[in-house]
């Protein structure tokens, strides 16, 4: 809809009224063909009933609507209004190009929002003050909140069952490729490759679970990690979820001795440190230490990676 041609200061063309509400134009959209200009809400509502031009009838759809050259809009600008919150007491008389900006700060806004200073410290709009209630509007958020506690709960426990399920599943399975191995001897080799696949997807599922990390400082690392460090490492990669399969092979990853040739002796770290920035790294949380998983690094050359991964331990330089 556009402006009521009353509060504008002086006459209005009638090139800059919209023929469908009779209003200054407000965001303009013009029609290709005939170039009758039209309020954009306007024409856009009139088009979702009959695709045509409202004032000659020609064929026209809410794709073909273009914008209006800009000399029609340096005229609407030039135009004097005033401002929306006149009834409640404003006095400004200001440009059409300057009005939003305008009523984002008008005083006189009945919506303005103010800050309640009775006690609860809710931001209410301004015509509302009077009728506030803190205890009436804190309880309702209160009920609000808790309501969306209950929706994160509900979806909560839908997804713990969805786990729990996908548990047993996967159990079952293990169960039966077992089973096969035991009862069917030339089915083992099947039975294995299954197994193997299966172990497969889920450090692939993992992998994607973790959050990914920056190593800045290359410089730091510990190739030769004790044992109190290896144990903190490893006490957390299980508090992480990392599949039994692959954790003690990750932890023994995680000593120079049994890196892959390209990081086995700091003169090979060295000679090769343009590669590190190849890795793809997922962040150990709460310590300076990163999984290189082979899942996420099979675009590295076998020198410089093994299965099922590397564990690399930092002294500082993770993010």
């Amino acid at each position: 809809m556009g402006f009521e041609v009353t509060r504008f200061q002086g006459p209005v063309d009638e090139e800059l009224v919209c023929p469908i509400c009779t209003g200054v134009l407000e965001d303009p959209l013009q029609a290709p063909e005939c170039e009758h200009v039209f309020c954009k809400s306007c024409i856009t509502q009139w088009i979702s009933r009959q695709p045509t031009c409202p004032v000659d009838r020609q064929s026209l759809t809410s794709a073909q609507l273009t914008q209006v050259p800009r000399i029609l809009r340096n005229l609407l600008a030039r135009l004097v209004i005033s401002c929306d919150n006149a009834q409640y007491g404003c006095p400004r008389v200001l440009n059409l190009d300057t009005l939003s900006t305008h009523l984002e700060e008008c005083e006189h806004n009945p919506k303005r929002p103010i800050l309640c200073e009775q006690g609860c410290a809710l931001v209410v709009p301004k015509d509302e003050l009077k009728e506030h209630n803190c205890i009436k509007e804190l309880r309702s958020l209160i009920n609000k909140q808790q309501q969306k506690m209950n929706e994160y709960q509900h979806e909560f426990n839908e997804l713990r069952f969805f786990i729990i399920e996908q548990r047993r599943e996967m159990q079952l399975l293990k169960d039966f490729m077992r089973a096969l191995k035991t009862s069917n001897p030339s089915m083992r080799a099947i039975a294995d490759a299954m197994d193997r696949e299966q172990q497969d997807r889920e450090v692939v599922r993992w992998s994607s679970s973790l959050q990914r990390a920056r190593v800045t400082r290359w410089g730091g690392m510990i190739s030769t990690p004790d044992d109190s460090l290896q144990r903190m490492i490893k006490r957390t990669l299980t508090e992480m979820g990392c599949p039994s399969h692959i954790l003690d092979d990750l932890m023994e990853n995680c000593h120079e001795c049994r890196w892959p040739p390209g990081l086995c002796s700091l003169e090979t770290r060295q000679n090769n440190r343009r590669q590190y920035e190849s890795y793809v790294c997922k962040r150990v949380p709460g310590k300076q230490a990163v999984l290189v998983l082979y899942c996420d690094n099979q675009h590295m050359g076998e020198e410089m990676m093994l299965e099922p991964g590397l564990v690399m331990i930092f002294a500082h330089g993770v993010e």
